[in-house]
């Protein structure tokens, strides 16, 4: 079994930082690309950013320059540094990795952590 999960979520003022972690465990072969999706109130779920097992990475437009998206191949994981965060940027982020198991590969989803910013 592959499971996902996020962490480091939290309140923050606009302009303030965060720093999103992604871990992926369980009988893993290898994992294709991770990638970052928010979902805020009312909205559809988008892609915020994504990074390839060669580190090829592309971000959603709103956060470009501000947002940067890295992983560690050897401990599985993804990093999501936000920085400048604007109000807009609240919602619930969530870390997608596409991993090759013994069964193929397939999709897993992380449960998702809360992002606030307001003053």
């Amino acid at each position: 079994q592959v499971q996902v999960a996020e962490s480091g979520g939290g309140l923050v003022q606009p302009g303030g930082s965060l720093r999103l972690s992604c871990a992926a465990s369980g009988s893993i072969v290898a994992i294709h690309t991770m990638s970052w999706y928010r979902q805020a109130p009312g909205k559809q779920r988008e892609l915020v950013a994504i990074i390839t097992s060669g580190g090829t990475s592309n971000y959603l437009g709103s956060v470009k320059g501000r947002f940067t998206i890295s992983r560690d191949n050897a401990k599985n994981t993804s990093i999501l540094q936000m920085n400048s965060l604007k109000p807009e940027d609240t919602a619930v982020y969530y870390c997608n990795a596409n991993i090759y198991t013994t069964g193929g590969l397939s999709t897993y989803w992380g449960q998702g952590t809360q992002v606030t910013v307001s003053s």
